[in-house]
């Protein structure tokens, strides 16, 4: 049980690594990753909503009837989506501004409800809370990647902190929605060189 837990969880970080692997959730990824702070905000608010979302879906997988499942697991994670939204309103409001119509849309995420219908609904809910886990923080680190190419390409900051000084001439394609395709594709690059050696 243990051995499987681990492997839900770690299984996230690179092998189902949600933009790189299973090519889900790149709206997200492509939208809100102009610097690390929005990558990072968004992959951990979508974190919580996976993580719950999975968990309770796995509670009521026997109660909730399968004519109705895919509506029911909406809601769910709407309600989970919601609170991010307040939570993140009442503490975190410049990071909430910033991500603006993005938190709402986790919704409709496929990240989200796809771990919901392919995982969640078939497993108990120490598997679906490792699954959520592992897949919200593969997502957090994938647009927190994302974000830092990004930022540091297009702004010459890394995390608001300026790195080559006054006389670097940015390339502000990157922080400009065609710069996110480049940067993916930096990333999708690396990784499948460092996974073939």
């Amino acid at each position: 049980m243990a051995k499987s837990i681990v492997g839900e969880f770690t299984k996230g970080l690179w092998a189902e690594i949600p933009p790189f692997r299973l090519v889900l959730g790149l709206c997200p990824a492509l939208a809100v990753t102009k610097t690390v702070g929005d990558g990072i905000g968004m992959g951990l608010a979508t974190t919580f909503v996976l993580v719950c979302s999975n968990v309770l879906v796995s509670l009521l997988r026997s109660i909730i009837p399968a004519k109705v499942r895919i509506a029911c697991f909406i809601i769910i994670i709407a309600t989970f989506v919601t609170v991010v939204e307040l939570l993140s309103q009442a503490f975190f409001y410049p990071l909430y501004l910033s991500l603006g119509i993005f938190i709402p849309l986790i919704v409709v995420n496929c990240v989200v409800l796809g771990r919901a219908e392919a995982f969640a609904s078939k497993n108990g809910p120490f598997l679906s809370l490792a699954d959520g886990l592992g897949i919200g923080l593969g997502f957090t680190l994938a647009l927190g990647a994302l974000g830092a190419v990004r930022e540091v390409l297009g702004n010459g900051s890394f995390y608001g902190i300026d790195l080559f000084g006054p006389s670097f001439q940015p390339f502000t394609f990157m922080v400009e929605a065609p710069g996110a395709f480049v940067g993916l594709g930096l990333l999708l690059c690396v990784m499948n060189m460092l996974e073939s050696r």
